[in-house]
């Protein structure tokens, strides 16, 4: 093993290595200090992947450390230590102890960066199933709650079918191509410029399973069942992560394709519009917060694919953009709603009430939260819609485009109405409110200064994204 690979395993090596301390200390300390080997460990991995590589990264490993790599695993590590913060007070109140969560926390983020880092379609899929496994455990997490248990069924059903659907799609890749490389996989017409069948059923199959992975109708039905059975935190971390390693394989493969974007074209034109519509029509009629959010996510993701839908340098840079907004913006919405959970869940909007005037600090987080999924301006996400439509504008995605901006408009009604909800009269609680400690502060905190700084000095961010998308 070469310096490079060790290089690239850096990252990888202090997840696992967290991972399995928190596993073997909590047989004598019962996980007491769990959270915090897991955020100092997604912390270091981080920190490791700011460094500059070495000139020749070996791919024998099926990894690289590339710029790209580094990006999302740096965004990655970071996500799993803000999740921690906001899940320990939350496990403590909900009764969800030992050392299993913050582990499984870590190995999902493990399998996040090596999907990010890979080279070839084999370790791709590794990292993406590592990632869901780890949350088919976590939806599952809370074990006296049923409605949790039941979440965790759904998910792994329905996961183990799209895991089918991948694998047999990447198999058919390989009869047609002869290779797992990414890079000469996924072309239909290969080096020989004549077209593969067996290489475009494959790509079929790929978009089928990489479509439930990001909930895009019609592969979206396990979403607001999972989003509302999980804990909250595990919600946030699921919305996030999960998704965007999705849409991260995504900018792996397409860029590969070459001449064979077309192929794909007209299945995620249909995925784009059918989420859009649906998740924020759906979203209209919910009265449960989850559930509310649960649709806006899909429809969220239809946005992104909106982007993804253009096949063009500007697009894929947008979807990035958004992807890290929107991680900032679901972490922020999540984390607020578990700081507010305690003997009971917060399920229904009407739970919210008055929330904005006993509460002025997580009233306010959750509003803007709110504010930037709407696409209010001067906060992060309406940078990020702003770049999404302006890329499939010039793209040549009138269409979309369009349907996008209308649905857009619609959404803000079910947003803001939540945040009315906020700052309305309090009437009669029927549980206490808990006191917010100080992992949730800082996480909160954290959170919010990035929405805000996104949306007013978006270009830093959007500088690093053109030096990794090229």
């Amino acid at each position: 093993m070469t310096a490079a690979d060790l290089w690239t395993l850096m990252p990888l090596f202090f997840l696992a290595c967290g991972a399995l301390v928190i596993l073997l200390g909590g047989a004598f300390s019962s996980g007491r200090y769990g959270t915090w080997i897991g955020v100092t460990a997604a912390l270091a991995s981080a920190c490791w992947v700011l460094g500059e590589p070495p000139l020749l990264i070996a791919p024998q490993l099926g990894l690289a450390a590339t710029p790209f790599a580094r990006f999302f695993t740096f965004l990655f590590c970071l996500t799993a230590a803000v999740v921690l913060l906001l899940s320990h007070a939350h496990n403590e109140r909900r009764g969800i102890r030992g050392e299993e969560y913050p582990a499984t926390v870590l190995f999902a983020a493990f399998g996040m960066s090596v999907l990010a880092a890979s080279v070839n379609l084999l370790t791709l899929f590794l990292g993406l199933e590592a990632l869901s496994f780890a949350f088919y455990i976590l939806t599952a997490i809370d074990r006296e709650r049923l409605r949790s248990v039941e979440a965790g069924l759904k998910y792994l059903l329905m996961g183990a079918t799209a895991a089918a659907f991948l694998v047999f799609g990447i198999a058919l890749l390989y009869a047609g191509t002869g290779t797992l490389a990414i890079a000469g996989a996924v072309n239909p017409f290969g080096l020989s410029g004549i077209l593969s069948p067996l290489v475009v059923a494959g790509w079929g199959f790929i978009i089928i399973g990489l479509a439930f992975k990001v909930s895009l109708v019609p592969a979206h039905l396990w979403t607001p069942d999972v989003y509302q059975g999980a804990p909250a935190p595990v919600t946030a971390f699921l919305s996030t992560g999960s998704k965007v390693s999705a849409f991260a394989a995504f900018l792996l493969l397409l860029p590969a394709l070459g001449s064979g974007l077309p192929f794909i074209h007209g299945p995620l034109w249909w995925l784009c519009l059918l989420s859009m519509v649906l998740g924020n029509l759906a979203a209209l009629r919910q009265r449960n917060l989850k559930r509310l959010l649960a649709y806006s996510s899909i429809a969220q993701m239809g946005y992104v694919t909106l982007a993804l839908v253009t096949g063009s340098v500007e697009g894929f840079r947008a979807v990035v953009f958004y992807l890290v907004v929107y991680t900032v913006t679901n972490l922020t919405v999540f984390g607020a709603i578990a700081s507010l959970t305690g003997d009971c869940e917060m399920d229904l909007v009407e739970d919210c009430r008055g929330i904005g005037r006993t509460c002025p600090f997580r009233g306010a987080v959750l509003a803007v939260s709110l504010f930037s999924l709407a696409g209010i301006p001067p906060l992060a996400g309406f940078m990020g819609k702003f770049t999404i439509f302006a890329a499939a504008l010039r793209g040549g995605e009138t269409v979309l485009a369009v349907v996008g901006i209308v649905m857009a408009g619609i959404s803000v009604y079910y947003y803001l109405r939540v945040v009315a909800v906020l700052y309305a009269d309090d009437g009669h609680r029927k549980s206490a409110i808990p006191s917010l400690t100080t992992p949730e502060f800082l996480a909160l905190s954290l959170t919010t200064i990035l929405i805000l700084l996104f949306g007013l000095f978006p270009g830093g961010l959007l500088a690093i994204i053109n030096e990794i998308i090229l």
